[in-house]
Protein backbone atom coordinates (compact mmCIF):
# COMPACT_ATOMS: atom_id res chain seq x y z
CA UNK A 1 0.00 0.00 0.00
CA UNK A 2 2.97 2.27 0.82
CA UNK A 3 4.20 2.07 -2.79
CA UNK A 4 1.10 3.01 -4.44
CA UNK A 5 0.07 5.98 -2.20
CA UNK A 6 4.05 7.18 -3.26
CA UNK A 7 3.44 6.61 -6.59
CA UNK A 8 0.13 8.67 -6.20
CA UNK A 9 1.63 11.40 -4.74
CA UNK A 10 4.50 11.35 -6.94
CA UNK A 11 2.12 12.38 -10.02
CA UNK A 12 0.56 14.79 -7.56
CA UNK A 13 4.22 16.72 -7.14
CA UNK A 14 4.65 16.21 -10.55
CA UNK A 15 1.37 18.11 -11.61
CA UNK A 16 2.25 20.73 -9.00
CA UNK A 17 5.92 21.32 -10.47
CA UNK A 18 4.43 22.47 -13.74
CA UNK A 19 1.11 23.95 -12.44
CA UNK A 20 1.81 25.88 -9.29
CA UNK A 21 5.94 26.17 -9.06
CA UNK A 22 6.57 28.87 -12.02
CA UNK A 23 4.50 30.85 -9.80
CA UNK A 24 6.77 30.65 -7.01
CA UNK A 25 9.95 31.25 -8.67
CA UNK A 26 12.44 33.60 -7.22
CA UNK A 27 14.93 35.22 -9.58
CA UNK A 28 16.59 32.12 -11.58
CA UNK A 29 15.90 29.58 -8.83
CA UNK A 30 13.52 27.07 -9.40
CA UNK A 31 11.36 24.56 -6.66
CA UNK A 32 11.44 20.95 -7.72
CA UNK A 33 8.93 19.08 -5.18
CA UNK A 34 8.60 16.02 -6.70
CA UNK A 35 12.44 15.66 -5.48
CA UNK A 36 12.20 17.36 -1.75
CA UNK A 37 8.78 15.31 -1.29
CA UNK A 38 10.56 12.64 -2.97
CA UNK A 39 13.79 12.78 -0.45
CA UNK A 40 11.56 13.10 2.72
CA UNK A 41 9.18 10.29 1.12
CA UNK A 42 12.17 7.81 0.79
CA UNK A 43 14.12 8.70 4.41
CA UNK A 44 10.70 8.17 5.71
CA UNK A 45 9.52 5.14 3.99
CA UNK A 46 12.15 3.31 3.33
CA UNK A 47 14.54 2.56 -0.08
CA UNK A 48 12.17 0.95 -1.87
CA UNK A 49 9.20 3.48 -1.25
CA UNK A 50 11.74 6.20 -2.56
CA UNK A 51 12.33 4.45 -5.80
CA UNK A 52 8.87 3.93 -6.29
CA UNK A 53 8.80 7.94 -5.93
CA UNK A 54 11.44 8.60 -7.96
CA UNK A 55 10.70 6.38 -11.00
CA UNK A 56 6.84 7.03 -11.29
CA UNK A 57 7.60 10.67 -10.49
CA UNK A 58 10.05 11.30 -13.13
CA UNK A 59 7.92 9.60 -15.72
CA UNK A 60 5.24 11.98 -14.50
CA UNK A 61 7.76 15.22 -15.07
CA UNK A 62 8.83 13.75 -18.21
CA UNK A 63 6.01 13.48 -20.26
CA UNK A 64 4.03 16.46 -18.53
CA UNK A 65 6.96 18.78 -19.21
CA UNK A 66 7.75 17.16 -22.90
CA UNK A 67 11.26 16.20 -21.92
CA UNK A 68 12.69 12.94 -23.10
CA UNK A 69 11.56 10.06 -21.67
CA UNK A 70 13.65 9.01 -18.93
CA UNK A 71 15.99 11.94 -18.22
CA UNK A 72 13.75 13.50 -15.18
CA UNK A 73 13.25 9.57 -14.16
CA UNK A 74 17.28 8.66 -14.00
CA UNK A 75 17.93 11.78 -12.36
CA UNK A 76 15.46 11.62 -9.72
CA UNK A 77 16.79 7.58 -8.81
CA UNK A 78 20.49 8.57 -8.59
CA UNK A 79 19.30 11.72 -6.54
CA UNK A 80 17.02 10.11 -3.99
CA UNK A 81 18.92 6.52 -3.99
CA UNK A 82 21.75 9.23 -2.82
CA UNK A 83 19.12 10.84 -0.52
CA UNK A 84 18.44 7.60 1.32
CA UNK A 85 22.05 6.32 1.72
CA UNK A 86 22.83 9.59 3.27
CA UNK A 87 19.55 9.38 5.62
CA UNK A 88 20.61 6.08 6.54
CA UNK A 89 24.05 7.50 7.81
CA UNK A 90 22.42 10.03 9.83
CA UNK A 91 20.75 7.32 12.01
CA UNK A 92 20.85 9.48 15.15
CA UNK A 93 19.69 13.01 13.25
CA UNK A 94 16.48 11.37 11.97
CA UNK A 95 14.50 14.63 12.10
CA UNK A 96 17.36 16.72 10.55
CA UNK A 97 17.91 13.76 8.15
CA UNK A 98 15.61 15.04 4.90
CA UNK A 99 16.88 18.77 5.14
CA UNK A 100 20.63 17.35 5.33
CA UNK A 101 20.09 14.98 2.13
CA UNK A 102 17.96 17.64 0.60
CA UNK A 103 20.94 20.00 0.07
CA UNK A 104 23.46 16.90 -1.53
CA UNK A 105 20.42 15.34 -3.38
CA UNK A 106 19.14 18.72 -5.07
CA UNK A 107 21.95 19.86 -6.96
CA UNK A 108 22.51 16.31 -7.99
CA UNK A 109 19.65 16.34 -9.32
CA UNK A 110 19.69 19.58 -11.45
CA UNK A 111 23.35 18.85 -12.41
CA UNK A 112 21.91 15.36 -13.82
CA UNK A 113 19.00 16.98 -15.40
CA UNK A 114 20.54 19.43 -17.42
CA UNK A 115 22.92 17.00 -18.59
CA UNK A 116 20.79 13.83 -19.16
CA UNK A 117 18.34 16.47 -21.19
CA UNK A 118 20.79 18.41 -23.30
CA UNK A 119 22.69 14.50 -24.02
CA UNK A 120 18.93 13.38 -24.93
CA UNK A 121 17.58 16.43 -26.72
CA UNK A 122 18.88 18.49 -29.53
CA UNK A 123 18.93 21.45 -26.58
CA UNK A 124 22.35 23.74 -26.49
CA UNK A 125 23.27 23.61 -22.65
CA UNK A 126 23.38 27.19 -21.67
CA UNK A 127 25.77 28.92 -18.95
CA UNK A 128 22.55 30.59 -17.76
CA UNK A 129 21.08 26.93 -16.88
CA UNK A 130 24.37 26.14 -14.64
CA UNK A 131 23.58 29.35 -12.69
CA UNK A 132 20.41 28.25 -12.00
CA UNK A 133 21.50 24.79 -9.91
CA UNK A 134 22.81 26.81 -6.56
CA UNK A 135 20.02 29.20 -6.24
CA UNK A 136 17.45 26.01 -7.31
CA UNK A 137 19.33 23.84 -4.50
CA UNK A 138 18.95 26.83 -1.62
CA UNK A 139 14.87 26.86 -2.27
CA UNK A 140 14.85 23.52 -2.30
CA UNK A 141 16.60 23.28 1.29
CA UNK A 142 14.10 26.14 2.50
CA UNK A 143 11.05 23.62 1.29
CA UNK A 144 12.68 20.53 2.95
CA UNK A 145 13.36 22.75 6.23
CA UNK A 146 9.55 23.03 6.21
CA UNK A 147 8.40 20.09 5.01
CA UNK A 148 10.81 17.16 6.32
CA UNK A 149 11.21 17.66 10.28
CA UNK A 150 7.14 17.53 10.40
CA UNK A 151 6.65 14.46 8.00
CA UNK A 152 10.03 12.78 9.90
CA UNK A 153 8.16 13.88 13.62
CA UNK A 154 5.20 12.35 12.60
CA UNK A 155 6.38 8.53 11.44
CA UNK A 156 8.67 8.69 14.18
CA UNK A 157 5.95 9.53 16.72
CA UNK A 158 3.75 6.79 14.83
CA UNK A 159 6.90 4.26 14.73
CA UNK A 160 6.82 4.97 19.14
CA UNK A 161 3.32 4.39 19.30
CA UNK A 162 2.79 0.76 17.00
CA UNK A 163 6.34 -0.37 18.93
CA UNK A 164 5.31 -3.12 22.01
CA UNK A 165 6.68 -2.14 25.55
CA UNK A 166 7.16 -5.81 27.15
Amino acid sequence: MQLVLAAAMSVLAALAEFTIVPYLRIGDAVLHPTLVFGVTWAIAGGLEAGLTWAFVGGIALDILGQRPLGSSAFSLLIAIGLASVIGGFLGRAKIAAPVIATATASPTYSMLLLVSTTALSAAQLSGAAFGSVIPSAVYDVVLAVLVGPLAMAFVLRRQAVERADW
